[in-house]
């Protein structure tokens, strides 16, 4: 693993990796969608990136010419990228892949989950309250879609530090150490060949016996190879976007109390306002291969390039959205693409909306003041999930 000398350029190389990026991203942006609407940089071995909501549309619904089989822009392309269906999927193999995940993420099935969400939000408030601060991320976003998971899989929360550290290996460090993202993949396989091996002596009702069960379009059982990359996907994808989105609403309303205060004030805003952090601070940028010469927006694309697809960039193109760098929690037309678009949109979107709104309505029941500790600094994510890792609070009215 080598350092990568700092941007100068971002124009002409760009680094999503760069410190800057990570924290404050929103002038990068509008600085290359000024310039054009695919950039190019040489950096890990060569990748563009769409800057307006029109190209990451266009690419997103193009599977001729960009594969999903590498999602994760990295400093080195291994030559079998482990595979996690469907998100790694391409047409025909995607469709059925998808389908069999679809049951588990429906509105109903989400709904059965909620009161069971809404208790857990409460158990963690409980831990903190008292204290008059804590770490937003560490004590609470982060626990919620962990403990989410754990139940919909089956699978003991008392492992959460395992999966928390899997994430960061896997999203964060590996970008730039192959070594780490295979031990962590290799982990993770182990670790559920496992679970698999239980259920086979004693069956379950969980999320991985319903892996384990399905049958493919043919009949057959899917290759312990499918069901253990699926795991893998639900285990990171599960966690670490909702981690992120809940600490970002959060940090959102420490650092604007009258959005905050109008939110406790009028909590049927809840709806209009989720949609709107979820634009406005979309933790997922996705990735996908050029595997054929291509135009996106008038700009030729090369194949053996990667392409960045930045669902965040997308949604803050003011071409869509007025006043796109804007917070409005009442902001009524809202297309946004915090989800992805095309064939690969997250399957765990109603997941997602359902944990951020039940996190924040009873978060703000019982802390309906709060702002960021100014002696602590606040920590983003690198890479592709941004999100607060760390994000000092101070609880109730300022003295």
């Amino acid at each position: 693993m080598t350092e990568r000398p700092p941007v100068t350029d971002w124009i002409h190389d760009f680094d999503h990796t760069d410190p800057r990026w990570t924290e404050n991203p929103y002038p990068i942006w509008d600085e290359l969608r000024s310039a054009s609407p695919v950039v190019h940089t040489d950096r890990f071995l060569g990748c563009y990136m769409p800057t307006t909501f029109a190209a990451v549309k266009e690419i997103s619904y193009d599977t001729e010419h960009f594969s999903s089989r590498r999602i994760i822009v990295r400093e080195v392309r291994l030559a079998s990228p482990p595979p996690a269906p469907p998100i790694t999927s391409d047409p025909p193999e995607h469709k059925p892949a998808k389908r069999l995940l679809l049951p588990p993420f429906t509105p109903d099935a989400v709904a059965k989950l909620e009161p069971r969400v809404r208790a857990m939000c409460n158990e963690l408030i409980d831990a903190f309250i008292g204290d008059g601060s804590c770490d937003a991320a560490a004590a609470y976003s982060k626990h919620i879609p962990v403990k989410t998971i754990c139940a919909m899989l089956g699978i003991p929360e008392s492992d959460s530090d395992i999966f928390i550290r899997w994430i960061h290996e896997v999203l964060e460090l590996g970008i730039k150490d192959d070594t780490v993202l295979m031990k962590a993949i290799y982990e993770m396989s182990v670790y559920f060949a496992g679970h698999i091996a239980q259920r086979k002596q004693q069956p379950t009702e969980d999320l991985i016996s319903t892996l384990m069960n399905a049958r493919d379009d043919n009949g057959q059982p899917l290759s312990d190879a499918h069901v253990l990359g699926s795991l893998r996907l639900l285990l990171i994808a599960g966690i670490d976007t909702t981690w992120s989105a809940i600490g970002a609403a959060l940090w959102h309303l420490a650092t604007h109390p009258d959005d905050c205060a109008r939110l406790v004030a009028e909590p049927e805003l809840m709806p209009t306002a989720i949609e709107e952090f979820l634009r406005a601070y979309s933790p997922v940028t996705m990735a996908r291969e050029v595997v054929k010469d291509t135009a996106i927006a008038g700009c030729p694309v090369k194949a053996g390039n990667m392409m960045l697809l930045s669902f965040p960039v997308a949604n803050r193109d003011p071409a869509i959205f007025p006043d796109a760098d804007r917070v409005k929690i009442d902001r009524k037309e809202n297309p946004h693409v915090a989800f992805g678009l095309g064939i690969h949109r997250c399957v765990g979107s109603n997941l997602a909306r359902m944990e951020m709104t039940v996190a924040l309505e009873e978060w703000l029941k019982r802390i309906p003041q709060f702002r960021l500790d100014p002696t602590k600094p606040v920590r983003w994510s690198e890479g592709t999930v941004r999100g607060p890792r760390q994000l000092p609070l101070l609880l109730g009215r300022p003295n």
